[in-house]
């Protein structure tokens, strides 16, 4: 019941936040401060994940998603050497790495006259417990999990505009909605 109450205090801290802003963006540091806060002083939710699907070599475990409540809350196990496909979220996020390892690449659209929706990587970065890094609506990457264990990572979206999802393809250099 206490976890239940801390899960429902954070989210309100970050409705909060978000209502003392015109641009969500701009909140995304205080965001992560109250992850941070969260995850450390929470051990319901650095014990709330699911093991890797054997089929998908994942799973994701919500939290929180409440029609009509701008935000959903979740965990997601991914099996060592896992990779997600190249993506945005049509909304900003902050992940939380709570046990494992995760490489984020980070992509960009070149927008080139012949393929609109053609990327490029431009970098990339390895998470360990207790990293916390946040996206913009319109930030690209792709994930994988490193290591010798499963990565769970503590996940906090806004609302998705599902016009805005894509998945990228490198090969046929095209974005589908997803």
């Amino acid at each position: 019941m206490r976890e239940n109450y801390r899960l429902y205090r954070f989210l309100t801290e970050v409705e909060d936040v978000l209502n003392s802003s015109d641009n969500e963006t701009n909140c995304l540091p205080e965001i992560r401060m109250l992850v941070r806060r969260l995850i450390v002083n929470s051990y319901w939710v650095q014990s709330q994940s699911l093991e890797p699907s054997s089929k998908t070599e994942s799973s994701v475990l919500l939290l929180y998603d409440e029609l009509g409540f701008p935000l959903t809350v979740q965990t997601v196990t991914f099996a060592p050497g896992t990779h997600s496909n190249i993506h945005n979220h049509g909304t900003w996020g902050i992940v939380a790495v709570l046990k494992g390892q995760e490489k984020n690449t980070f992509w960009r659209r070149t927008d080139s006259p012949e393929f609109q929706d053609k990327i490029e990587a431009t970098g990339e970065i390895t998470l360990f417990p207790g990293d916390i890094i946040s996206f913009t609506p319109d930030a690209i990457h792709s994930v994988e999990a490193v290591g010798d264990e499963p990565t769970v990572t503590f996940n906090i979206y806004g609302e998705t505009d599902p016009n805005e999802r894509f998945e990228f393809d490198l090969v046929s250099h095209k974005a589908k909605n997803f």
